[in-house]
């Protein structure tokens, strides 16, 4: 009985195997783009959900320059809604001014006060040479600001004021976005649930970074993080990872996708390091038919990692590494340092509608640094209502701004739950739209909140520090170490600037803006060193 369950064991991890892979890209190209085979979602349930989209009118005089030194709408109701933006025509105009709304609490007679939008957002777009930083549908934006249920509306836009030139005119086509969440899907009855929905109880370190010198500035010292748990280490390791013989470049018929071929695993593998191998393969495999991705040990994770098809190195036309050598992860290292991988709440469980975003995925050559964002929507949310703010931020991106997809990687609210962003595998390097300048080989994490003037929840920065332990482990990456990139082009570097960061660095590091807010900045000293330890080093 046991010779014949190792060897339906050995059966199903071999072809789990040879699932396909894509093959490598031309070297001149930046990116690699699945075929809408390979990477469309299953359908998705109808999903409600709307925006409206209101054009703002003069509600004042005209500047010297020509246009109206305001813009707005005066009180009037609308249909519910629960997150507000502007937009505009070019997104290459920036708004120089102030953009504030007040709303009133659906089914009352209730108005907020005054709330300032962020109007800088360009900078957490895609890179300026990338097909989607050059897309037609692109528009300026400002960044979103979650209301909460709201069914009225109030909005100015006034210019920064001029000096002996007068005030620049504000952008032309300026419309008031106002984003209905909808209902997120429903929970399986029998679907173990995985949202915390209150913030976490535990303490954490304070520190102090300096962030005035530059990307790379260590604190004095920084106290220890708090040990990961870990399940029971698999009875002996896995055998060594088989061969892998990458297929020619060639260019990929949109109805196929060419595998990988691989030698035959070698014999007789442990029986109970073969069952983590494959339970945590497996995981990865059904990602997107569950709401949620559970936790796995450290050494499930790592057992895995050797039987994980790697991600073929390429070498960009431009970006972040047009000028370094890729690495491929590092999976067959004698000991490698991979942290436990969190649970993980994807796309379907935060109810993405998979129909609006574009149906292919767009991949990086490898993941060697961590950005880390606010998402600048303030702090006015529950825990519960995540999904509904992540839903409402994924329609402005796409519908509203003209992006792709989602724009980070991944997303983490302020009881430290993570969710899946960009569509593409959340162990996969997908190309995302967060740090302009340097999006290539690199990965966006906002955490759901505004953090200048308020400290993030110590369950958010220990969620930052589980989720780049386990992704930065899986392409080598010592969250502690520094990394190299290449600008492509921002208000910070110029692009070609080759610039060294932290592998856990923030906006600000490689673009002039107060994200990830200072508060937020702060404590990644912290998540560095917490991360360091979760992947045992």
């Amino acid at each position: 009985m046991r010779a014949s369950l190792a060897s339906s064991i050995a059966v199903t991890c071999a072809a789990v195997l040879a699932l396909p892979v894509s093959s490598a890209a031309p070297a001149a190209a930046e990116v690699l783009v699945q075929p809408p085979a390979a990477s469309a979602l299953p359908p998705a349930p109808d999903l409600s959900g709307s925006t409206q989209s209101l054009p703002l009118g003069p509600l004042g005089p005209s500047s010297r320059a020509g246009g109206p030194r305001e813009q707005g709408l005066t009180r009037r109701d609308v249909k519910p809604f629960s997150l507000v933006g502007v937009v505009w025509d070019d997104p290459r105009v920036p708004l120089h001014g102030t953009v504030q709304v007040r709303t009133r609490a659906t089914g009352t007679d209730t108005w907020s006060e005054w709330q300032d939008v962020e109007t800088h957002n360009d900078e957490h777009g895609a890179d300026p040479d990338s097909a989607e930083g050059t897309s037609r549908a692109l528009r300026g934006s400002t960044a979103p600001l979650w209301v909460g249920d709201s069914d009225g509306v109030e909005i100015r836009v006034r210019a920064e004021a001029g000096g002996t030139g007068g005030a620049p005119p504000l952008p032309a086509g300026l419309r008031l976005e106002l984003v209905d969440p909808g209902e997120g899907p429903e929970a399986p009855a029998d679907t173990e649930p995985v949202l915390e929905t209150e913030p976490g109880t535990g303490t954490e370190v304070e520190q102090v970074v300096d962030g005035s010198a530059g990307p790379v500035v260590e604190p004095a010292t920084e106290a220890a993080p708090p040990q990961p748990r870990t399940a029971a280490a698999p009875e002996a390791p896995l055998p060594p990872a088989p061969a892998q013989v990458p297929a020619p470049a060639v260019t990929i018929p949109a109805a196929v996708a060419l595998p990988t071929a691989l030698a035959a695993p070698p014999a007789a593998p442990s029986l109970s390091g073969l069952l983590a191998g494959l339970g945590a393969i497996n995981s990865q495999l059904t990602s997107y038919a569950s709401p949620w991705l559970p936790a796995a040990s450290k050494e499930a994770v790592e057992a895995a990692a050797a039987y994980l098809p790697p991600f073929l190195p390429r070498t960009p036309a431009s970006g972040a590494e047009a000028q370094e050598p890729a690495k491929a992860p590092a999976q067959a290292a004698a000991a490698p340092y991979i942290g436990p991988r969190p649970a993980i709440v994807t796309r379907k469980g935060w109810g993405a509608d998979e129909s609006i975003r574009e149906k292919t995925f767009v991949y990086t050559n490898t993941i060697k640094a961590a950005f880390v964002h606010h998402s600048a929507t303030g702090n006015n949310y529950t825990c519960a209502q995540a999904p509904s703010v992540l839903r409402s931020i994924y329609r402005y991106h796409v519908l509203s701004s003209g992006w792709r997809d989602f724009g980070y990687n991944f997303a983490i609210d302020k009881c430290g739950n993570i969710y899946e962003g960009r569509a593409g595998g959340v162990d996969k390097p997908v190309l995302g739209a967060h740090t302009l300048g340097f999006n290539t080989s690199t990965m966006g994490i906002a955490v759901l909140g505004t953090f200048s003037t308020t400290a993030p929840p110590a369950a958010s920065v220990t969620a930052v520090a589980r989720l780049t332990a386990w992704k930065l482990g899986l392409h080598g990456i010592n969250p502690k170490g520094t990394v190299t990139l290449t600008s492509g082009g921002g208000n910070l570097y110029a692009k070609g600037k080759k610039v060294k960061f932290h592998a856990i660095a923030g906006h600000r590091d490689g673009f002039a803006t107060d994200c990830p807010g200072s508060l937020l900045y702060g404590k990644l000293g912290t998540a560095r060193t917490s991360a360091a330890s979760y992947q045992g080093r």
